[in-house]
């Protein structure tokens, strides 16, 4: 190797170390940016709920977390096939926590940050990873329908006269935001028709080609779904209900860590799901809500308001404490495995 070629990969090195420290400081960014919005008494309630808990069950319950993570990402793997990709397992889980780290930090980011991870790690585009996206995203919209109709058929009384003022109060500018959805149909419509009418006349200009291939990449990767064989949408299916479940069993679990809520069973674990993720709408990552409406779910099941704060504080922060580290490591990882891809494309 020649001395320019020396000079090259000494320059190469250099940007990637600069790279992976700038990427390293994003993740370390998140968790200081995540850890800024605790207030004093938020942060008290955590502490008090960590002082009595059985960590044992807490440990089992954050390896429920961290499996259902998996199951998401093996369930997201499926809709790569019909596009012709397969990422490896690996790169997808990774991709995933990465998501739940940037969610922390900035609502719907992760969305993003995934589909980049992927295209570092799997050179797949991001416009088609994206509406893989979409699909499962709208996928979870469906599901989360259906949990909020059985749980208006199996809860009773108090439960389901919060659950129905609590979405209430989330919809409460109904009128108005119909007329919004119509003017959006409006546009969306009117966009199409535009796109569809005009599209060859446009692809001559750069800046249209490059948003023709995002929508095409995109549209693909909407209806991967949809194209799965009959084996894959089996699995795909039965990820989902596997998933579910897991959530719902990670409060469960966290139930025993705390002897106040050690007898509750799997129906109460179910309401919990339910009251949280209306929780996790209310606020950024249910960031103060969840603990609170976890309280309130198990106020009848006649737990004390301390209990229920501190059970929710404890459910809360052990899913994001699995968040935080693994999102972590796999920000580092991802960071060198692209100095890897790019220390072997020079030598090439």
């Amino acid at each position: 190797m020649g001395d320019n070629g020396r000079q090259k990969e000494k320059k190469t090195w250099w940007k990637d170390l600069l790279k992976f420290v700038v990427f390293f400081g994003i993740g370390v960014l998140f968790v200081y940016w995540f850890l800024l919005k605790l207030d004093s008494e938020q942060k008290q309630a955590i502490w008090e709920s960590f002082s009595g808990a059985n960590y044992w069950w807490v440990a089992l319950a954050m390896a429920v977390s961290l499996l259902s993570h998996y199951v998401r990402a093996l369930r997201w793997k499926l809709l790569f096939s019909p596009l012709g990709e397969n990422p490896s397992r690996n790169n997808v889980f990774g991709a995933v926590m990465v998501a739940y780290l940037s969610n922390l930090a900035f609502p719907r980011l992760g969305e993003v940050m995934r589909c980049a991870m992927l295209r570092n790690s799997d050179k797949i585009a991001v416009e088609k990873s994206l509406g893989t996206v979409v699909s499962e995203r709208l996928f979870d919209v469906l599901c989360f329908g259906i949990i909020v109709v059985i749980g208006l058929l199996v809860m009773f009384g108090k439960a389901k006269d919060w659950l129905y003022d609590a979405l209430s109060q989330k919809f409460a500018t109904l009128p108005s935001l119909w007329l919004v959805i119509a003017i959006g149909v409006a546009v969306v419509a009117a966009a199409v028709i535009l796109y569809v009418s005009q599209r060859k006349k446009l692809l001559k200009y750069k800046w249209f080609a490059k948003i023709d291939k995002i929508i095409t990449g995109a549209l693909a990767g909407l209806k991967s779904i949809f194209q799965l064989s009959r084996r894959q949408l089996v699995l795909f299916l039965l990820y989902s209900v596997v998933l579910y479940f897991l959530y719902i069993l990670g409060g469960f679990v966290i139930f025993q860590a705390m002897e106040e809520t050690a007898g509750l069973g799997l129906r109460a674990a179910f309401v919990i799901y339910l009251f949280g993720s209306v929780g996790m709408m209310i606020s950024q990552g249910g960031l103060g809500a969840y603990p609170v409406l976890c309280w309130q779910a198990l106020d009848i099941y006649d737990v004390s308001e301390v209990g229920g704060l501190a059970y929710g504080w404890l459910l809360w922060s052990s899913q994001q404490a699995v968040v935080l580290v693994v999102g972590m490591a796999y920000m580092v990882y991802f960071a060198v495995k692209k100095k890897k891809i790019n220390t072997e494309t020079n030598k090439a």
